[in-house]
């Protein structure tokens, strides 16, 4: 998929993955896990913290990275 395909989403889940960032996952029903995002696809995010987890991202209110991304190839609208 080239950069021009992709959505935002998947910009800022790629950049997380490729720098290997620490990140907050917080769920709808309020919980919060931590990690490393592994992969991930349409439906899912696979989070590596004390143990790997599936997460539906549906499920999903917010990701917060441990610290500031600059994701790349981005072009105002």
């Amino acid at each position: 998929m080239t950069v021009k395909n992709m959505n935002l989403q998947d910009l800022f889940l790629n950049q997380v993955i490729e720098e290997k960032v620490s990140v907050s996952i917080y769920l709808l029903n309020g919980i919060k896990l931590q990690g490393q995002i592994e992969s991930f696809d349409q439906y899912v995010i696979v989070l590596n913290g004390a143990f790997p987890q599936l997460i539906y991202k549906h499920a999903i209110s917010t990701i917060v990275p441990s610290h500031k991304i600059m994701l790349k190839d981005i072009k105002p609208s």
